[in-house]
């Protein structure tokens, strides 16, 4: 056995910690790809980067992928029969899905 200091050990376990926290919650790119750089602010939608989402499932880490890609500020999803707000906002990714969650368009506004 090995004998470590109890500060050590400690540190160890905190920095495994804040490790494994720190991974938690990062937008995962869907099919593989490399996870876009973060909009600037301000900065207006392109669905265009995003349309790769279309027939996946709307996961959070799927829909802030989708986000990220389009330089959104925010993004909803829009669900059948859902009663929305009609305002355009070119900051905002909107994802209309089916009934399973299946992501069927992405546009902005």
């Amino acid at each position: 056995m090995i004998n470590i200091p109890s500060g050590i050990s400690g540190s160890l376990v905190v920095a495994a910690l804040v490790t494994g926290c720190a991974s938690q919650g990062q937008p995962t790119a869907p099919s593989g790809s490399a996870a876009p750089a973060e909009p600037a602010p301000g900065s207006l939608c392109n669905a265009q980067p995003a349309q790769s989402v279309v027939g996946q499932s709307s996961t959070a880490s799927v829909v802030e992928w989708a986000r990220a890609r389009s330089g959104a500020q925010m993004a909803r999803i829009l669900r059948p029969g859902q009663i929305i707000t009609k305002e355009f906002n070119a900051q905002r990714l909107n994802l209309e899905v089916d009934a399973n969650g299946r992501i069927q368009a992405v546009r902005c506004g």
